[in-house]
């Protein structure tokens, strides 16, 4: 199915009060606390066939990262040939159960047939370094359509030899070149918050180490080379619900302990980067 040339805000927790850059929006919110942080296959294709149309906006914007996994849905509506670009403080390349979960939903992308390469930005977490990389998909990172960059500037000097590593003095220039191999090609952007400095986002995990400028320069070398096709932001901080007692267990078993934070100040600090990013992921949509 060919997207439709719109933009939508798929609200599921809240995390957008109002109505954010005026966009027009869908209420889920009796699905949050079902498909949060994981949920099981049938509830996922329900989910599906009940909001296919709202998936197959252009572009959307959702709530918390524990969402993320709705962006495999999301393109399923894409028919043509994409390289999904994703800028995450997390790799999401876990290949252990459950099948449909935040930390896990890039291999679900790549078992779509549209999806050529999926390449991510930005991770500045443990998963991506021995051992805890054992339970990332690295049969794809090794054949080549799944790329992962991650943070290198804290690891030791072997560590920086990793494939796809990346410094802050460098990640620009590897930025540029890769997204010269792009040229031509159609690209789905996806952008969680938590890749961002914990000043510039307030999401429900760890913060990450981009600056909102590093996203604006990185968006701006995509559109140069390719064709932005349809994207998405989520990560933006909202108070956990959940449907079952195992997800919750799951969930707080495998999330950060953060403190809560203020809601008031880390809407006004998502929004005032989410108006930022927005226009350069949609363009004049």
């Amino acid at each position: 199915m060919q997207a439709s040339p719109t933009a939508l805000h798929l609200n599921l927790d809240h995390a957008w009060p109002n109505e954010p850059l005026g966009l027009r929006i869908v209420d889920a919110r009796a699905w949050g606390p079902q498909l949060r942080f994981s949920s099981p296959p049938h509830l996922i294709e329900q989910f599906y066939l009940e909001h296919e149309t709202t998936l197959g906006a252009t572009f959307l914007l959702y709530g918390s990262g524990d969402f993320h996994h709705l962006t495999a849905l999301r393109l399923r509506t894409i028919a043509e040939a994409v390289v999904l670009v994703s800028f995450d403080n997390h790799p999401d390349w876990d290949v252990r159960p459950p099948k449909w979960a935040c930390g896990g939903w890039v291999n679900r992308a790549l078992e779509l047939p549209s999806v050529r390469l999926v390449s991510v930005w930005g991770c500045g977490n443990f998963e991506c370094w021995w051992p805890h990389q054992i339970f990332g998909n690295r049969r794809a990172e090794r054949a080549g359509i799944l790329e992962v960059h991650p943070w290198a500037d804290d690891r030791p000097l072997k560590d920086r030899q990793r494939k796809g590593a990346i410094l802050r003095e460098n990640w620009r220039e590897r930025f540029k070149e890769f997204a010269k191999r792009l040229i031509g090609e159609n690209v789905y952007v996806t952008i969680d918050l938590d890749c961002l400095r914990i000043e510039q986002a307030v999401t429900n995990w760890e913060s990450g180490r981009f600056a909102v400028a590093d996203l604006e320069w990185a968006l701006g070398k995509l559109r140069e080379s390719s064709r932005i096709i349809g994207g998405d932001i989520c990560g933006a901080y909202s108070p956990p619900k959940y449907a079952r007692w195992k997800q919750r267990f799951a969930a707080e078993f495998d999330r950060p302990k953060l403190a809560r934070p203020n809601l008031e100040k880390a809407r006004l600090a998502n929004l005032t980067t989410v108006e930022k990013l927005w226009p350069l992921l949609a363009g004049s949509l």
